[in-house]
């Protein structure tokens, strides 16, 4: 016989005990698994058994196994009547064999799990099925599983054992008892005899000691570079390693969830960092943090956190240790660009329409760096009373990318070209009014803004600088135009050449061009034409002649009108007629140049009236219109003469007429008048378009008599037909003189209808229709008598045959 003695130690590495329901004070089910944590080592076979009593229904029952690491879920693990149970991750190990169940009994089982690794470490679940009528009782029980490379159990001599804790943490603090178990061999059997438990010993384990310390206050001026120092005591001496984070927050409270991490050095002494900050290894308890070309965004408080791990068994590794300094408050310090900023006019408007140019300029420039830049704003402010409230408004603005954008007074007119923003040098900055207008008068300022270029190439404005304003004004007169007229010439007698000139003088008007219009109208007292002014030639101011309401065909180059100097013009008139007397003056527009070849009109004046008059005793003609035909029957011919009388003494070959004639169809003059024809002196006849049939015809029967004819007359021809004459004489100078248009009265025409002619073909038309018509009435009345009357005749004659019969007997 043989015996062997087993020791065992049973300790607790763990607070989390198995959760288990005391079912002694009312029957039910209950499910049992090992009290306590179970401890195994890597590499070892795990066995948990699990059994339950209490319970209703087959005497064999079913069991499902769990497993959750810790704190997370639950998982399926293996099951003793769901083949589909087992989760993915476990369905190979069931495979291997490396996990099993194997059924001790009806009511128990084992959960075997061979060569254990850490993976392995945490909650085991066992459940049952229900099969009871009432459910009372617990269905399920959990075991908590530890192994620990650090944890070793091993032989010091035939009858002595030692437990090491290697990496032993604070949590490991706590009794250890030691239990020994004699077992003997019999007939195979190995049986337990006699089980001994020494003494528990109370083991404290002290906290590691660790310290963190940063400069409290660092102070760095802007684009330099920052350089914190994290220092490090600790008590350990054995192998250590320190995990490193740099922490960034705008307060000094380090719990915060605005701190973010700026670089951070594992355990492994592997960086990770932006690429503007670095952390270097000093010595084994000092780590620097240097940052460079900081900038305003870095100012805050930074924080040093040190972890401490040690290595254990199987490449694992433990935290024994982590503190947090206090916050070191850095503050980066800059120097602002210092400059001045020079508004000047180098062009101001003397009149509305003229440019102007402002240019802003960057002086006296100090502390500049290369990545420092300029923009400008250009303000406007309206010229108001000291008690009014000043309003300032923003015409164009330049972003820190010089992105320009325009305000609300100046959107439109920058669209249109009017306003024109530009840099001419890096520190110059112009702005041009192409048109200046009485509503851009005022104050204008620009204001230079400093930007700075961040690390992620963002720009951020510094400082801003206002320059003084500028005044743009100008006083706003009248413009005055004035235009006088003279004649050059005085006329004696029609056919002489009229000419006048007109000066031109103006003020307040910017460099002005004129243009030129000659009108006339009838003298006082002539009542042929009251109160008409006729536009006759003009030259605008690019000096292009044109004729306006000049209609005689006959003298299209009669009249001239030319530039003698840029305030002086002439207008002259050839071969003057009687018709031309009248009032002649100037109308003269001052034009402003605008831009791109236009014009503004600034100013319009008249001259003073220039008279020509004619002072003749020529001839008076008269006219009149007599008729022998003044009623006609319709068809007929009507003939109509325009006598001309004349009263002094003038050759027949010195006249000629212009005759026209006119209707007006109907009893009255109420109408217009229809041209019927002309004959002008040179003998050409023009006859005027009508919409009936009837004919017309003109000619000139003697020397002061025109005859109208109107051939095959009609029904519309009726009305007051009259003549309008243009006698034309012969100066001495050989010219052709036109006189004023004289008219004749009217006289009525009436065209009557001839009733005989009229009605004769329709009087012969119905008697022979009626003779027709009553012979054809005859011969049906005869037939119709002859044949569908015949049979009631007869009859009739016998009915008074036998009526005389009757009477008779």
């Amino acid at each position: 016989m043989r015996v062997r003695s087993v020791a065992v130690c049973d300790f607790t590495l763990q607070s989390l005990l198995a959760v288990t329901y005391l079912m002694s004070l009312c029957r039910g089910r209950v499910v049992r698994v090992p009290a306590g944590t179970l401890v195994r080592v890597v590499g070892t076979e795990l066995v948990i058994p699990c059994n339950v009593s209490d319970y209703d229904g087959p005497s064999e029952q079913n069991f499902d196994w769990s497993f959750s690491s810790s704190g997370s879920s639950f998982v399926e693990l293996a099951s003793t009547w769901e083949a589909s149970f087992p989760a993915q991750l476990y369905q190979e190990r069931l495979l291997r064999g490396e996990i099993l169940l194997r059924r001790t009994g009806n009511d128990a089982v084992e959960l075997h799990i061979k060569n254990v690794q850490p993976s392995d470490q945490g909650h085991y679940k066992c459940s049952t099925p229900s099969t009871d009528a009432t459910v009372q009782g617990n269905y399920e029980d959990t075991v908590q599983r530890y192994h620990s490379g650090d944890v070793r159990l091993d032989t010091a001599g035939s009858d002595a054992y030692r437990l090491s804790v290697a990496h032993a943490l604070s949590s490991d603090q706590g009794a250890y008892r030691c239990v020994v178990s004699e077992w003997i061999a019999e007939q195979g059997y190995w049986q337990e005899i006699q089980e001994k438990a020494v003494e528990a010993a109370t083991v404290v384990i002290q906290p590691t000691v660790l310290r963190v310390t940063v400069a409290r206050n660092v102070s760095v001026a802007e684009g330099k570079e920052l350089d914190l120092s994290c220092n490090i005591t600790t008590d350990r001496v054995d192998d250590v390693r320190p995990e490193l984070m740099w922490l960034f927050s705008g307060t000094p409270d380090s719990t915060l969830p605005t701190r973010h991490v700026l670089a951070r050095l594992d355990r492994d002494s592997l960086v990770h960092s932006s690429p503007h900050i670095a952390v270097s290894h000093v010595d084994a308890r000092s780590y620097h943090l240097l940052v460079r070309d900081v900038s305003k965004e870095n100012s805050g408080y930074y924080f040093c956190h040190v972890a401490l791990w040690t290595p254990g068994h199987n490449r694992s590794w433990h935290k024994v240790a982590e503190a947090m300094s206090a916050p070191a408050s850095v503050g980066v310090t800059w120097l602002e660009p210092d400059y001045q900023v020079h508004l000047n006019a180098s062009k101001v408007p003397g009149f509305s329409d003229d440019p102007t140019e402002l240019g802003c300029q960057v002086m006296d420039l100090k502390n500049l760096e290369a990545s420092v830049r300029f923009t400008v704003s250009w303000y406007y402010t309206a010229n108001r009373r000291s008690d009014s409230v000043v309003a300032h408004e923003l015409l164009a603005v330049m972003d820190g990318d010089w992105t320009l954008r325009y305000g609300e007074r100046g959107k439109q007119r920058a669209r249109d070209g009017e306003f024109i923003f530009s840099k001419a040098h890096k520190d110059t900055f112009n702005f041009r009014i192409q048109r200046t207008t009485e509503e851009d008068r005022g104050s204008y300022y620009c204001v230079v803004s400093a930007w700075t270029k961040q690390r992620n190439n963002s720009w951020v404005k510094s400082k801003d600088v206002v320059s003084k304003p500028v005044s743009v004004f100008w006083a706003s007169e009248d413009s005055v135009l004035v235009v006088k007229a003279r004649q050059q010439k005085p006329v004696f007698a029609a056919g002489n050449t009229f000419e006048m000139t007109c000066k031109v003088s103006s003020k307040n008007i910017k460099s002005p061009r004129y243009s030129v219009l000659i009108t006339a109208e009838k003298p006082v007292g002539d009542f042929s034409s009251p109160n008409e002014t006729k536009p006759i030639i003009s030259l605008d101011q690019e000096a292009i002649v044109k004729l306006e309401n000049w209609t005689d065909a006959s003298r299209v180059d009669g009249v001239v009108l030319e530039k003698v100097r840029e305030d002086e013009f002439r207008y002259r008139m050839y071969q003057t007629q009687v018709s031309d007397a009248g009032l002649y003056r100037c109308m003269v527009t001052a034009w402003s140049p605008v831009r791109d070849s236009l014009w503004r009109e600034a100013a319009t004046s008249l001259s003073n009236p220039i008279e020509i008059d004619f002072q003749t005793s020529g001839p008076i003609f008269n006219a009149s219109v007599h008729s022998d035909t003044p009623s006609v029957v319709r068809g007929d011919l009507i003939k109509l003469v325009c006598n001309i009388t004349v009263e002094g003494a003038l050759d027949p070959d010195n006249m000629a007429f212009d005759v026209t004639w006119f209707a007006v169809h109907s009893f009255g003059l109420d109408k217009a008048p229809a041209l019927l024809s002309s004959l002008d002196r040179k003998g050409i006849v023009t006859t005027g378009q009508r919409d009936w049939k009837s004919n017309l015809s003109l000619e000139r029967v003697s020397g002061l008599e025109f005859l109208l004819q109107v051939h095959g007359s009609e029904d519309q021809d009726f009305g007051n037909y009259y003549c309008a004459v243009t006698p034309w004489v012969k100066s001495p100078t050989g010219s052709w003189q036109k006189e004023a248009e004289i008219l004749s009265k009217p006289i009525f025409v009436t065209v009557k209808m001839d009733v005989l002619n009229a009605f004769k073909y329709p009087l012969l038309i119905g008697v022979a229709l009626s003779t027709v018509i009553g012979l054809l009435s005859c011969l049906i009345g005869y037939c119709s008598s002859h044949w569908c009357c015949r049979k009631e005749v007869q009859e009739t004659r016998r009915e008074r045959r036998r009526l005389m019969s009757m009477e008779m007997d």
